[in-house]
């Protein structure tokens, strides 16, 4: 509060000379955390930059959800809105005018009947003191930027949820397809170890874990189903479409070489430059100032000019006379004197709108810097992450390998066999997981970078 209190009483001592209010400067940090990469001047991203990953059916997905998607054309539709407001208010700039035409009668019992008709074009204009139209013209451009911003941010939140979506969709398919093959291969196992067990060669506890075993699989494949269609139907709400099965039939897999390669993040004063975010907010804070100093602006005199000229008679004949012509002027300077409080109150009112938005502002900045830094931070440890579950599943794999011909060659178990199998199965399942969260985890990256622009 008491930075605050700074503010309004500088505020206060300058608008006697009509300066204007504007966005503070913000101290920024001069690296990202968890960045394992030199920092460059320049942020190396194309507006495309789900082109990075190279898959063809996420360029076409996020093309298609640019065109169709409903809230982004709502987000199109306000920048036009904020355009023609902000013609509506240079408009001010100039005189209006206006045609009227008029007919009175009235009675007395000294005159009796009377009647006046009158054309009279008129002009009437504000003349724009103390800034006043200077500031609304500010306050509405302010807002046309930050709606262009807001549609930029509304564009960068649709292509990253279409590819957190594509890559969550690719994991689920991805598993299921494992548990597919899983179940078919124990269900030929289990019927295997049934007609082994009618001959006496395995007992009912091995013909059981055999059942058991392709039931756990059978299990899985309706929870990844239901996963699949689920994702695929959001996937096509975020393109302005009805659920597709091409979507769900979609050939792409997750492969290594599809990874990005290293992003150089850039300077961090540059991402005050690109968040959509930032910048709808810092103008947010240009739009709070203009009208701070429009409310200040109120409490000055105003001054108005009308004018009229025309033609105006008694009878409708004498419109057309040889000299009905008639004009009018006048100019008037309001000063509002006393209004218990309502202009005072009106821009105490904007000032504290002026104080919410520069924190704002400030928060997201905060936010900014605190999205790289998580975003780097998965990138990095998914990055292990996978290099160890892979790792684990080749020795699962060997191990369930050797289990199987330790099991055929009667040295070992059948339940060391189950374990194996079991373990490798979750590995399996485990390395799906991990390797969608590395490619969601670049995605959050170039959100949190702002996109490319």
């Amino acid at each position: 509060m008491k930075r605050f209190t700074i503010i309004l009483g500088v505020a206060f001592a300058l608008s006697a000379c009509n300066a204007r209010i504007t966005p503070p400067q913000i101290s920024i940090p001069s690296e990202y955390s968890y960045a394992e990469q030199a920092i460059t001047d320049s942020l190396g991203i194309d507006f495309a930059w789900w082109e990075y990953f190279g898959d063809s059916t996420l360029n076409d997905l996020i093309m298609r959800s640019i065109a169709n998607n409903r809230n982004l054309l709502v987000a199109a539709s306000r920048i036009e809105q904020a355009r023609i407001e902000l013609g509506n208010v240079r408009s001010n700039y100039l005189p209006s005018f206006a045609f009227g035409l008029s007919a009175e009668g009235s009675y007395t019992k000294a005159t009796r009947i009377e009647q006046q008709y009158q054309i009279a074009p008129t002009m009437s204009w504000e003349v724009p003191l103390f800034g006043a139209l200077r500031h609304s013209r500010r306050a509405a451009y302010a807002e046309l930027c930050a709606t262009k911003w807001a549609f930029r941010g509304v564009m960068l939140s649709l292509t990253t949820e279409v590819a957190t979506s594509y890559f969550t969709l690719l994991q689920y398919r991805s598993s299921l397809e494992v548990a597919r093959n899983t179940y078919r291969l124990r269900e030929i196992s289990a019927a295997l170890m049934d007609s082994m067990y009618r001959y006496g060669f395995v007992s009912a506890v091995e013909r059981q874990q055999a059942y058991s075993l392709a039931d756990a699989a059978a299990v899985d494949i309706p929870t990844y189903e239901r996963a699949v269609v689920e994702t695929a139907a959001a996937l096509s709400t975020l393109m302005g479409e009805y659920p597709l099965d091409s979507i769900i039939e979609s050939p792409s897999a997750l492969h290594a070489d599809r990874l990005p390669p290293e992003i150089p993040v850039g300077l961090p004063s540059a991402l005050l430059e690109r968040r959509p975010d930032v910048l709808e907010a810092y103008y947010g804070v240009e739009q709070a100032a203009a009208k701070v100093n429009i409310a200040r602006v109120a409490r000055f005199p105003s001054l108005s000019l009308t004018a009229s000229g025309g033609v105006l008679s008694s009878t409708i004949k004498g419109l057309t006379s040889s000299n009905p012509f008639s004009w009018s002027a006048a100019a008037k300077l309001l000063q509002p004197l006393y209004a218990f409080g309502h202009l005072k109150r009106g821009e105490l009112s904007a000032r504290e709108g002026y104080y919410q938005a520069v924190k704002q502002y400030e928060q997201s900045i905060l936010q900014a810097f605190a999205d790289v830094s998580e975003a780097l931070s998965q990138i990095s440890t998914y990055r292990r992450e996978v290099e160890r579950y892979g790792a684990m599943l080749e020795s699962d794999r060997r191990v369930y390998e050797l289990a199987k011909a330790l099991y055929r060659s009667g040295m070992n178990s059948y339940t060391d066999l189950v374990d194996a199998e079991r373990t490798l199965y979750d590995s399996q399942m485990s390395y799906a997981e991990v390797r969608a969260q590395q490619y969601i985890a670049y995605v959050a990256l170039f959100k949190a970078l702002g996109g490319g622009w």
